[in-house]
């Protein structure tokens, strides 16, 4: 399997903490100012043993086009994705939720959502092997290292993956903007479940619409309807966190 390459201070030193991704090499811009995330890299290299070097910003700029790399790529074993059956069973006897993206095109978009998702406490992320796009080094970038706290499922099927959810207890809950009900009005504490959010202009496909137990649509003051996919899933998101937290109390 292919070295990935991801880019960034903050994804590599995530990557680096959480100790479970093997690196290959780390590559240093020799332009780059030695600030505290640049030293806290060079520090946990050296404490896993992984090769760092200082090379050329126009090295790293040939890797990582329009020189988003802030002076860091990482040369790193891709992500584990594990399988569906392994995920239910890891989380049987506990409360779990999921968000599976149907057809989400933008890669910034699925590394923002996965962003959220760790920060909202959601346990793992499902995504479609044809229609969409996989983890790669613009997910792992805009999700700020968050990829390494979640679980990632990649699927063939996802009529197939729901209907093996909905088989073992989970409730599927689909954000449609066609919808009657507000997203506040589910209790998102009281099951397992897991959320559709669509690809940024075609939105969720007919066929997982209809194995959706809620659609509900995020209220706005009008009619103009352009909330970013990544945007709606936060505000959902937070919904579930604002009842839990509630709940708790």
């Amino acid at each position: 399997m292919e070295d990935t390459i991801i880019y960034g201070k903050n994804a590599v030193i995530e990557a680096l903490e959480h100790g479970e991704r093997k690196f290959n090499k780390i590559l240093i811009s020799n332009n780059a100012r030695s600030d505290a995330k640049i030293e806290e890299i060079k520090q946990l290299a050296k404490q896993s043993g992984i090769v760092f070097q200082f090379v050329s910003k126009d090295k790293l700029n040939y890797l990582v086009p329009e020189g988003r790399h802030q002076g860091v790529v990482a040369q790193i074993a891709p992500i584990e994705y594990i399988e569906l059956e392994e995920f239910i069973e890891n989380h049987r006897n506990k409360q779990a939720s999921l968000v599976i993206m149907d057809g989400i095109e933008d890669s910034h978009n699925i590394g923002a959502i996965i962003r959220s998702c760790v920060c909202a406490g959601i346990d793992g992320v499902i995504l479609p092997s044809r229609r969409g796009v996989l983890i790669n080094s613009t997910v792992e970038k805009t999700s700020a290292g968050a990829i390494n706290h979640i679980a990632v499922i990649k699927t063939n099927s996802l009529v197939n993956t729901i209907q093996k959810l909905k088989e073992n207890d989970y409730w599927v809950i689909a954000s449609d903007h066609h919808a009657e009900d507000n997203h506040y009005e589910v209790d998102y504490t009281d099951m397992n479940f897991a959320l559709i959010m669509g690809a940024e202009h075609a939105g969720i496909s007919k066929s997982l619409l209809k194995l959706a137990d809620y659609k509900i649509k995020i209220p706005m003051l009008t009619n103009f309807n352009s909330l970013n996919v990544s945007n709606a899933a936060a505000i959902i998101l937070f919904e579930y966190v604002r009842q839990k937290l509630i709940k708790r109390s």
